[in-house]
């Protein structure tokens, strides 16, 4: 990599004795053996049980650092010396491993000599001794034996080893150091990338940069057509580096997501910005070797992977955009792991496009860039109104009754021990399951399952002294998943407090116990003290106080909420209060459903969505209107659609359509949002219903927690969830600034002043009481010349 310039001020840099010499003496094969949760606590204590054998002259922990100043850099490394023996002429420096492999087959790697060569170096330049004893000692966890390794080294060997390990590090320092400065002046020269901003979108741009800039969170919702995802990301980049911040993370749920927010960066970029942008996609998403073990015996691109990946990184870092088929054509060329190696480009990234699950799930969140004190990281969450439901996930837990039974069988007689766990964890299970039977088939407790909890501790323990030998069995990879499970489990019954309810649920012979998290705030606000600064935006985040509590924002969050851009006539909004959606009420009213969906599309020929909250009510629906309606052309969605079929399905939404085309969807699907059916592709759409998520036992103990706790639970559960389907169907309709068309809700609850209220500002609702109203309705706003009439 070749420097770019040379700055006149020297750059500090602070690293750590490990992050120094493994980032330049790393070689090797991907090691992804596993590791058990507890070996970290366990290494503690194996450090403290050597430490403890040596003699009174020997000094534990001792903290060492130097400060090396070059002709562009002051470079401090620090540490602490694992002990360090000086009874004797020649002082011993000694660096504890730990092992779960068999002595016989350890040799010192050159990252272990590595760390202990610079503690002695550093050691000796503090207390200047003639030589250094270098200690490598190996601690076997099962066993608590040692083995030790010993070199002597003279101060100038040291020092020229030393030397030679910065001025690598040096040279990496210098890359990063000058594409900072190459990227500070590339966002101090940045102006905006299009002509004018669109009505709305400069405000949302300021409120950002103030709310990054100034460590708050902010909440932003602002109707489609403002340009939501430039308004966030301009402003993020102009306080780059220069405010104290130093990555984005860009947070998505969709793929669309992902892609809007790659193609606001290369329009940055096509304005001069210099920005080295990483889109991260799951490991599963993107393995070369699905079928294979993380291993370098299984996988060809484990084995020897940073032996190459240097020369990966060298490549990729020519360019600007780490997007997900530019990981892959490197990580093939250079045959390494993608998905490692897509971790390894996130350190030499400005800004990372990734799910929600990499800042805010405790399980796989990046530990690497979130310090204790909130980083020097931000947030800005796209689609904020989906991280409700999704934070829910990340934060519960559950186990199955067949995994262990499963997992017991495969097992046999091979391990005993843990054969004996899994049947005493599968007859408590068992038991679990008559209760939940004799209840009905569901029950629920306050109480975490304290009984079970230490069988499962048990099982962790005993499966984790066999796992970490990595022995390759048949049944390994059974107990391998179970374990992880059962550790999932586990971590979340640590955290388990009143927002928690345990799920008992019979599903046939098998039974699921589920930790559920009903309230997500106190675990989304730890995750959100992990950046800088948050934002999160959305077309559809009503009511500010619902969202801003269950993302876990302090009170003092900002909100912003910003009306369409679009000219309000545009829309014909209208609504037939008259009829009941109720479930009870659904056969009953359907005739009259159908009557109005009749009357919508008969009217105009063109392109229609009717939005249903279920697909029991959707098929009812279409019975009826197939047979009122033979001759408009309908299309259904599927329970099982995939990717393929979505976009087969959108394709028919074409803009000269010779008749009329109605597709038959449910409301918070993927046609509920995330679709742009721009001008004549889709010129109306109908609401059915008010889009309440189904009564299930988890939401009624979400509404019942609410109720104790705030009187909500009914909004908190149904109602605030639901319009925010509704929200998202009826945007479908307006994209651009040219488009027209209207939107149908069916429903009694949306005449009433709960759901009037929470209506956008921009809305103009028309009140119908039949299909003849409708048509009168239709009539005007479809004779009107353009941008002078509405319904």
């Amino acid at each position: 990599m070749t420097e770019l310039s040379v700055p006149k001020e020297k750059t500090v840099v602070q690293v750590g004795v490990r992050a120094l010499v493994e980032r330049v003496l790393r070689s090797g094969d991907l090691e992804a053996g596993f590791v058990g949760s507890g070996r970290a606590l366990d290494g503690i204590r194996a450090h403290q049980t050597v430490q403890r054998m040596r003699p009174a002259q020997y000094q534990p922990e001792v903290p060492v650092s130097l400060k090396v100043s070059t002709e562009r850099f002051v470079l401090t490394v620090s540490g602490r010396i694992d002990g360090v023996l000086t009874d004797e002429a020649r002082p011993v420096v000694e660096e504890i491993k730990t092992t779960a492999r068999r002595l016989d087959d350890v040799t010192p790697s050159p990252v272990h000599w590595g760390q202990a060569r610079v503690y002695a170096h550093l050691y000796a330049c503090q207390m200047a001794p003639p030589s250094v004893t270098v200690r490598l000692t190996y601690y076997q966890l099962d066993s608590g034996v040692i083995r030790e390794f010993e070199e002597q080294q003279d101060p100038e060997g040291l020092e020229q080893f030393f030397t030679d390990l910065v001025g690598r590090y040096l040279d990496w320092a210098g890359v990063q150091a000058d594409w900072k400065a190459q990227r500070r002046a590339s966002i101090e020269a940045l102006d905006f990338p299009f002509s004018r901003y669109r009505p709305g979108q400069r405000a949302m741009a300021v409120a950002v940069y103030r709310a990054l800039v100034g460590r708050s969170r902010l909440l932003v919702q602002a109707s489609t057509g403002i340009g939501k995802t430039m308004a966030a990301i301009f402003p993020a980049v102009k306080a780059l580096g220069g405010e104290g911040i130093d990555r984005i993370f860009y947070l998505t749920a969709r793929t669309t997501g992902r892609l809007v927010a790659e193609k606001a960066f290369n329009a940055l970029r096509a304005g001069g910005l210099a920005l080295k942008v990483l889109t991260l996609t799951a490991k599963d998403r993107v393995c070369f070797n699905p079928d294979s073990a993380c291993h370098p015996d299984e996988c060809e691109y484990a084995r020897g992977f940073y032996d190459r990946l240097d020369g990966a990184v060298e490549a990729l870092f020519s360019r600007e955009a780490f997007t997900r088929p530019a990981i892959e054509a490197a990580a093939r060329h250079h045959r390494i792991c993608p998905f490692e190696f897509s971790l390894e480009m996130a350190l030499w990234s400005d800004a990372i496009v990734c799910d929600y699950n990499y800042a805010f799930d405790p399980r796989v969140y990046l530990r690497r860039f979130f310090g204790d004190n909130g980083g020097d990281s931000v947030f800005l969450v796209d689609e904020a109104h989906n991280l409700v439901d999704r934070s829910r996930e990340m934060f519960s837990a559950e186990i199955r009754k067949q995994a262990f039974l499963d997992t017991r069988r495969e097992i046999g007689k091979a391990l005993p021990g843990i054969y004996r766990l899994l049947g005493r964890i599968n007859a408590r299970l068992v038991r679990a399951r008559k209760e939940s039977a004799a209840a009905g088939g569901w029950q629920w407790a306050a109480a975490a399952p304290e009984d079970l909890v230490p069988l499962l501790r048990d099982f962790l323990a005993a499966a984790e002294r066999w796992l970490v030998k990595n022995l390759p069995t048949p049944f390994r990879p059974a107990l391998l998943d179970l374990y992880f499970a059962v550790s999932g489990f586990i971590r979340v019954s640590e955290r388990y407090n009143e927002s928690y309810a345990t799920c008992y649920e019979q599903l046939g012979k098998d039974l699921r116990v589920k930790l559920f998290c009903m309230d997500p705030s106190g675990q989304m606000a730890d995750a959100l003290d992990r950046c800088r600064s948050a934002v999160f935006f959305s077309a559809t985040l009503t009511p500010f106080d619902y969202y801003q509590a269950l993302f876990g924002c302090r009170d003092s969050a900002h909100t912003l909420c910003l009306p369409s851009p679009f000219p309000m006539e545009n829309l014909g909004l209208l609504v037939l209060g008259t009829i009941s959606t109720l479930y009870r009420d659904r056969e009953r009213t359907a005739s009259a459903v159908c009557s109005a969906l009749v009357a919508l599309v008969r009217h105009r020929r063109g392109n229609t969505m009717f939005y249903f909250p279920s697909y029991a009510y959707l098929k009812m629906i279409y019975e009826m209107f197939s047979s009122d309606c033979p001759e408009v052309e309908t299309l259904v969605q599927t329970p099982s659609m995939g990717e393929v079929d979505k976009e087969a399905f959108l394709e028919r939404f074409a803009r000269d359509n010779p008749e009329s085309l109605v597709g038959f969807v449910v409301m918070g699907g993927i046609f509920g949002e995330g679709i742009d059916l721009v001008g004549d592709r889709l010129s109306a759409a109908a609401v059915i219903g008010a889009g309440l998520p189904g009564i299930t036992p988890e939401q009624e103990l979400i509404r019942g927690y609410f109720d104790d706790h705030s009187g909500e639970g009914f909004a908190y559960a149904y109602q605030f969830p639901g319009f925010t389907r509704v929200l998202q169907a009826a945007g479908r309709v307006i994209r651009t600034g040219k488009d027209r068309g209207v939107v149908l809700l069916i429903d009694r609850r949306f005449a009433t002043l709960p759901y009037a209220r929470l209506f956008p500002g921009t809305w103009q609702p028309r009140a119908v009481k039949n299909p003849e109203q409708i048509e009168q309705c239709l009539s005007r706003f479809w004779s009107a010349e353009e941008g002078n009439s509405s319904p």
